[in-house]
């Protein structure tokens, strides 16, 4: 996989994303590209500092591996569905109730998303 999300051009640093250091988005990077090796296409070592380095920031390969788990565990839901009608209620509403349980245990106290 060389897809990195470069659709939006080179990437900065906004407003809205969690502040880590390089460090902890490499550590964050390399679980996420673990995890995606287990259920789908191996993805390649191209950390900063890897083999086959790519110049992207630790960062954007964790958007991008996460984006490629994302799209593992979606196609394993297709998969492995007994129907069509289980397979949407576990991609839409059981998924949206597991994000929302995250979200909720990564809120600031008092706030609401």
């Amino acid at each position: 996989m060389d897809d990195h999300g470069d659709d939006f051009g080179r990437w900065v640093m906004e407003g809205n994303a969690v502040q880590r250091t390089e460090e902890e988005w490499a550590t964050i990077a390399g679980y996420i590209r673990h995890a995606a090796n287990k259920v789908g296409p191996v993805l390649p070592l191209c950390l900063p500092g890897e083999p086959q380095e790519c110049g992207r920031s630790a960062q954007q390969h964790v958007l991008a591996w996460a984006a490629q788990l994302k799209a593992a565990a979606h196609h394993l839901i297709e998969q492995s569905a007994p129907s069509e009608a289980r397979a949407a209620h576990v991609a839409g509403p059981l998924y949206q109730r597991r994000l929302a349980e995250l979200r909720a245990q990564n809120a600031p106290v008092g706030a609401s998303r």
